[in-house]
């Protein structure tokens, strides 16, 4: 059996500890320290992947923000009907995505309906 050597990573498979690793961009990858978009399995690390649940922009429209705060900045308007993908969510805050390659941030619950209810 041959040793498998520091600069030989071809069998180590897709995780392999082969040091640091460059950070996606939080705006454009649906990915947190906890959770990813379940497209991403295999891609990156994380302890949960998510099946996202898709709704759908109230008929105001909404803002998708860097962070869970009306204070943050606006990375996307959404326009009424557009599918959102819901990857976590709290009464008042929904953290998804427009699909798995972003944008990515922070929709408000009311702004959000289910489109099957």
């Amino acid at each position: 059996m041959n040793a498998i050597t520091p600069s030989d990573n071809s069998n180590l498979g897709p995780f392999a500890l082969s040091g640091p690793v460059a950070k996606p961009d939080p705006r454009k990858v649906p990915l947190r320290g906890d959770i990813a978009h379940i497209a991403l399995a295999g891609r990156y690390f994380v302890p949960h992947y998510v099946v996202p649940m898709p709704l759908m922009v109230c008929d105001m429209g909404a803002n998708m923000r860097a962070e869970a705060s009306d204070e943050s900045e606006i990375v996307y308007d959404l326009f009424p009907g557009q599918r959102f993908d819901v990857l976590d969510s709290n009464a008042t805050w929904a953290w998804g995505c427009l699909g798995p390659d972003g944008p990515v941030g922070y929709v408000k619950t009311s702004e959000l309906l289910d489109p099957f209810a």
